[in-house]
This record gives structure tokens, sequence and C-alpha cells, in this order.
């Protein structure tokens, strides 16, 4: 088996990550392209869609959301994403189980302990049918019919049970902290029903085309399911097979494109959580593993970072009207005037209509 080197699979991923360089792709061809867009907090999608594409605006993944043509919700990993709304009615079936194994932290558990869920399932549809609600109306709702339980846990344990979508204006670009979280049934909201078993062959393929080759861990590790090797060994015919520097066998689409690990690459600024940075168990082809542990205790690739030759160097915060660079490593003259460039560039979008600045500490 070929032997793909560390520098191999950074080109290769940043190629498929449409991060090589920005691409003439709509936003909804992207989302479809990288399956879910991390979308935990509001603003956070949209520089994501900003570093990818050549042109893009707000309004443009916006209108998508108030057109139901993406859809906001808990799927892979159990947290909040984007997701084409019909690749969603697959989508959220197949990582069913880790979604709702999020029931048996303390957070939930000790809440919803000794309940029906099968009945707190059932009123959570039924009191939403037909409607769009607050989570804290769901809540106090579904107070009345389980008294002496914490209405919000109630609203979020029927969310996991039931899939559930935000409304457009949850997903809105803006200020997003203590932002009502409105809901409704999905299928209502898609106007189609969820599927009926789990597609895992199809996210398999899915996840290769955008983060590939991949390990099963990886693949694992991305989508928050276990047990894809047994999927993995059926499919292993249809599939390329290498290996990386650890000697780990790595899976890939027969025609998925590698990439010339000397491809120059441009700096990009990623948002936090982003697929790029969060798609694979071994996060070495993207941050280093020393970078990772800097980050660790803020859930590694839970805060805003940049890349500079493909890899992680620094990261970055809007202070206000202000992008604030951090670098770890030292930057060439060269590589901060591109850094600068690309932090110029951004903030108009970040802080559209203001006068703001750059700072590159250090």
């Amino acid at each position: 088996m070929t032997e793909l080197s560390l520098r191999e699979l950074n080109r290769t991923l940043l190629v498929r990550q449409m991060l090589a360089q920005r691409v003439a792709m709509t936003p909804l061809e992207l989302v479809r392209h990288l399956v879910a867009v991390q979308g935990q907090e509001p603003n956070w999608p949209y520089v994501g869609l900003w570093t990818r594409l050549a042109e893009f605006r707000h309004d443009d993944l916006a209108a998508l959301l108030r057109e139901r043509k993406l859809v906001r919700s808990a799927m892979i990993r159990r947290t909040v994403h984007l997701a084409d709304a019909d690749d969603f009615r697959w989508l959220r079936p197949t990582v069913r189980p880790v979604v709702h194994a999020a029931l048996q932290a303390p957070y939930y558990r000790d809440e919803i302990e000794g309940l029906d869920l099968d009945e707190l399932a059932a009123a959570g549809r039924e009191l939403l049918s037909g409607s769009i609600r607050s989570r804290s109306d769901l809540g106090q709702l579904l107070g009345e019919r389980f008294p002496g339980r914490n209405p919000r846990r109630l609203a979020e344990s029927a969310e996991l049970l039931v899939p559930m979508v935000h409304s457009p204006v949850t997903g809105a670009w803006g200020k997003w902290r203590n932002r009502s979280v409105t809901v409704a049934l999905a299928d209502e909201w898609i106007g189609a029903p969820m599927a009926a078993t789990p597609q895992a062959e199809t996210m398999i393929l899915r996840y290769l085309a955008a983060f590939g080759p991949a390990t099963v861990a990886d693949m694992q590790a991305w989508a928050g399911v276990t047990r894809l090797a047994e999927v993995v060994d059926e499919m292993r015919t249809r599939l390329r097979v290498f290996t990386d520097d650890q000697h780990r066998v790595l899976f890939d689409l027969p025609d998925g494109p590698l990439a010339d690990p000397n491809l120059p690459v441009p700096v990009r600024f990623l948002p936090a959580f982003d697929n790029a940075l969060l798609g694979h168990k071994d996060r070495r082809r993207i941050i280093s593993e020393e970078d990772r542990q800097r980050i660790a205790k803020e859930a590694s690739g839970g805060v805003p970072m940049y890349l500079v030759d493909g890899f992680v160097h620094g990261r970055w915060v809007l202070d206000d009207t202000t992008i604030r660079v951090t670098p770890w490593h030292p930057l060439s003259a060269a590589d901060e005037e591109a850094v600068r460039a690309e932090a110029e560039r951004l903030l108009p979008f970040v802080v559209p209509g203001q006068d703001g600045k750059i700072v590159i500490e250090g």
C-alpha cells in the first residue's frame, strides 16, 4: 500500500475542504460537499463559508435558512450543525445513537431519570405539531405534563429524542448570546419524512469526499458514532487503501484527488470548530499535537485559528471591532504581510459598516 506523508494529507485536506483556493460554488453546494458545517455559535458558519467561497454575503446563508434549503440542528457529534435539508433527513437517523447518548450525561439524566422517554418524545412531538415554539415555551408546556422536572431540561431532552430544527432567526448573523432558540419538528419544517433506517455507507462516502483519505477512527471521531469498521469492511473492495506515516490504514474514494505536497497554499482564517480542524481523530494533518494541546481545555478546535503554509500557526479573535492575531510560532516578514492582508480582507465581513483594525501580537 502507498504511504502518504503528513504533508500530502495536509494538502489533500485543504483541496477537498476548498481551502487551497476560494471556489465559485454556491453556499448550498459547498455545505452539501462538506456534509455538515459546524454551527454551535450562529456566526461561525458564515466565516467558514466566507473563507472558502469566491463570492459570499451574509444573506446568502441566511436566505438558505429562510427558504428551508438548509437546516440547523443537532447531528454529528451531537452538536449543532448546518446541513442540506435532504441530507439531514438521512444524516440525523444515522447519527441517532450519539445524539441519544447525550441523555446519559448527568446534565440530562438527573432531570429525566424515571421518565418514560417514549412518552416524553410523544409529548414533545404533540406540543410542537403544526407550530414553531421557543425552547423555553416548549419547556413550560412539557413541565405541565411532567411536573417537578426542570422545564429547560425537558425541552432539550425532547429535542434530542425527536428530530427538530432551529428557526432561521436562531441561525442569523449577529449578536447571539442570550438569543432565544426556537424549534420546529424537522419533518414538518422540511416537508418530507426522516429516513426510516441509518445510512452509514452513504455517510462514509460523503465524508471521504470532503475529508479523505482517512482511518476508520477518523470517520468515527468526525461522526461521533462507532462500529463503522464493519461497514467499511463491506465496502473495502470499492475503496482505495493507503497508509499514513504511523502505518495506519487509510481509506479513500477510488477517484478521490490527491494533492501535490508542495502545492502553494494561502493564509486562511478559520472559525472556531471548523470542519477542517475537527474532521479527524488524528489532527496532525492540520494542527500539530503541541498546538492542539495548547487549547485542549477549550475543546481543541473551539477557538478560531489561522493557517500558514497549510497548518495551524496561531489563533485569532474578534475583539469588538479589532481582529487580534496571536501567533504561536515566529512569522517571517512575508508571512506576516500575508496574515495581515487576509485579516484586512476578513475585517469588513465580520464588522460590516464599521471601522476596525488589525493587531498582530508579539
